[in-house]
């Protein structure tokens, strides 16, 4: 059993958002705690220049929403962060400086540049200085 579990949840792919957070409950011990975390992408300027000005912010505030949803489906009693950046470089950065023990995080179908897992699952597992668990 973990202590801390960091789940990090990409709002396009909510349905196994869900599903990893359903892993992490089943992988909490008693008075752990799990962080639910998603990571706005930051925009390029040449691409930003295109966007509505509050962009950003909208992302971040639908993200937020989407969070306390899903934490509120599956009663998880998560703490909710959302960062704009890099996910990679997000997601080990929490779960650093949260102390985690494990991350659960989602996998999509690979494609031939990743044969094996997605590519930011491939990043954090290589570079996590925790456990990390992959669901696929």
């Amino acid at each position: 059993m973990y202590g801390k579990i960091v789940v990090p949840v990409d709002m396009g792919q909510l349905e196994k958002g869900g599903k990893i957070l359903a892993r992490a409950r089943e992988l909490l011990a008693e008075g752990g705690q799990i962080v639910l975390m998603n990571v706005v992408e930051a925009v390029p300027t040449h691409v930003a220049i295109e966007l509505p000005v509050d962009f950003i912010d909208q992302s971040v505030k639908d993200a937020e929403e989407k969070l306390s949803a899903l934490d509120a489906q599956f009663a998880a009693g998560a703490r909710r962060i959302v960062r704009i950046g890099a996910p990679v470089r997000e997601i080990l950065d929490v779960a650093d400086k949260e102390g985690a023990d494990l991350i659960v995080i989602a996998s999509h179908r690979p494609d031939f540049t990743n044969y094996l897992i997605g590519a930011t699952a491939d990043r954090v597992v290589r570079h996590a200085k925790c456990s990390v668990l992959i669901d696929r």
